[in-house]
């Protein structure tokens, strides 16, 4: 894809809050509780902001042509159809992680799957589609409701619960349910997983872990 200096200055911003959420150690903490040593979890995080800037094609879907399309400079014509791509670091990578969690965490496959519909479905309610942007969803709320499911399903493997709960429910509810909105965004580019690092669902996984 073209550069984008926006989206290089947002890549440099989330880097910039991700050293302060180190230098907290607000982020140690969360993959400390998920188990993962601190060589692992800096591995995870270079997958994730490396991933950040790299997009996977999936597939087209043709374009609302009564809504003004928006793309950035330097993209090619628009042509009717709207491209999705799937952001390997907002979404492969929270996605391989919670495959991870699974299968390394002794874990009730019906209390994953009720943890992930639960938070989709929330995240389903809340998320709302923004012309030109994309899929907006308030920060907290997904957070939040994957720590307290995690918690009242499985209180002794609540974080790893919180985490897969959290960023598939993210994924599946505000992102996947809602390919149906797309064609009205006025963008001929939309993303799985947002700009990758700091988006919903990359958030969405840590805070509720913390919160768990």
């Amino acid at each position: 894809m073209p550069f984008s200096p926006l989206k290089f200055l947002l890549f440099l911003l989330a880097v910039a809050v991700l050293i302060g959420f180190i230098q907290v150690g607000l982020i140690s903490i969360a993959f400390d509780k998920l188990g993962l040593s601190p060589e692992s979890a800096y591995l995870l995080l270079v997958c994730t902001l490396v991933g950040s800037m790299i997009n996977l094609p999936l597939l087209h879907l043709k374009a609302d042509r009564s809504v003004p399309m928006r793309g950035p400079p330097g993209h090619p014509p628009f042509t009717g159809k709207i491209r999705v791509v799937a952001n390997v670091g907002g979404a492969v990578v929270p996605a391989a992680f919670s495959i991870y969690l699974m299968t390394h965490n002794q874990l009730n496959p019906v209390q994953i799957v009720l943890a992930i519909a639960l938070v989709a479905i929330i995240a389903r309610g809340f998320s709302r589609p923004i012309p030109g942007i994309g899929i907006g969803l308030p920060l907290l709320i997904t957070p939040i409701a994957a720590a307290l499911v995690a918690t009242i399903l499985d209180p002794q493997q609540r974080a790893p619960l919180a985490y897969i709960g959290g960023t598939l429910g993210v994924l599946i509810g505000a992102d996947l349910i809602r390919l149906k909105d797309i064609s009205r965004l006025g963008s001929p580019i939309a993303s799985i997983g947002g700009a990758g690092t700091f988006d919903g669902v990359f958030l969405t996984g840590l805070i509720a872990v913390l919160l768990a």
